[in-house]
């Protein structure tokens, strides 16, 4: 192959047979990104040599995002020790942790003057403590730059990662999130190196620790799960605690991907908003194009005055 091609951006997903792609209706699609500010937004991101996953990701908002100078940070690396069949950021062995990273993470959330950042990465199963120390260190690098920005990490599952949790929380975010991603009887084809009771334990054990933290959790719809599943998982994220829900339409990065079994209806995320809300959750975010990080500083003063509103 000559060296000027690029490789595959997912060489363990070859073997993979295709799978159908189900054309975009109407209500998912999104104008390609180009403006002036998502130019200045982009431009300062690669200045500071930081992964987003808004692009590792493929997110469909990002144009949206980015023109707001909205970025969700993602720290360890670009490349995960999972292949989850409905995600696009790359698989292989990752490089050693950048010491400088969350330096850069504080200096990027300084200059785009964010309100409210969110910080994610990718699954580190090849770290003792799965990154969690790495993250720490990321949230208090921000506070010290600045102290009024509020911080939400949406972490990995830190599976068999003993005591992880508990350093991640002690450092303070104030929004613990964690996806769920999918229904339990999904997972071995979407989720195969996730355990789900082991997700929903980290968010109950997040408000465990400490109970004044927003926990979060999200689910991609499209997959091929039912809607009294999606009522059980629903049903459980309360039993664990969880605030704040997000349920978005799940998209498929390419071929070798997930299929998509259907495109759920806007007014059917509706339903599944207001069933939410009916099972407590402080705040639900519901629409095709919902994603964890969209529109989450806005949501997090929301969620702030749901509780307070609670007398909480």
């Amino acid at each position: 192959m000559p060296e000027t091609l690029q490789k595959p951006r997912h060489p363990e997903k070859a073997g993979r047979p295709d799978t159908p792609v189900l054309r975009k209706p109407e209500w998912i699609r999104v104008k390609a990104p180009g403006s002036k500010a998502y130019n200045r937004t982009r431009e300062l991101m690669r200045g500071n040599d930081m992964h987003t996953v808004c692009e590792e990701a493929s997110c469909p908002n990002i144009g949206e995002c980015w023109a707001r100078r909205h970025a969700t940070m993602m720290i360890m690396g670009d490349t995960c020790t999972r292949a989850c069949a409905f995600c696009n950021v790359r698989t292989g062995l990752p490089l050693p942790l950048d010491a400088g990273e969350p330096q850069r993470v504080a200096r990027s959330v300084a200059q785009l003057e964010l309100e409210h950042v969110v910080i994610t990465s990718v699954d580190r199963d090849d770290l003792e403590d799965g990154g969690a120390a790495h993250f720490a260190q990321t949230i208090e690098a921000i506070r010290a730059k600045s102290p009024a920005t509020t911080i939400e990490v949406l972490t990995p599952d830190f599976l068999r990662k003993n005591k992880a949790l508990e350093v991640v929380v002690k450092a303070k975010p104030d929004v613990f999130n964690h996806n769920l991603e999918t229904v339990p009887g999904l997972y071995l084809t979407v989720r195969p190196g996730a355990r789900y009771y082991h997700s929903l334990k980290l968010l109950d054990r997040a408000k465990q620790l400490d109970s004044g933290i927003f926990t979060k959790s999200g689910l991609m719809v499209g997959l091929g799960e039912t809607r009294g599943q999606i009522m059980q998982v629903m049903d459980d994220m309360r039993s664990a605690g969880v605030d704040f829900l997000t349920v978005g339409q799940y998209l498929q990065p390419t071929r070798k991907h997930h299929a998509v079994a259907r495109f759920v209806p806007p007014d059917e995320f509706k339903m599944l908003e207001k069933t939410a809300y009916s099972k407590g959750f402080l705040l639900v975010s519901a629409t095709p194009l919902t994603r964890s990080s969209y529109h989450a500083g806005a949501d997090f003063a929301r969620l702030k005055a749901a509780r307070e509103a609670q007398g909480n």
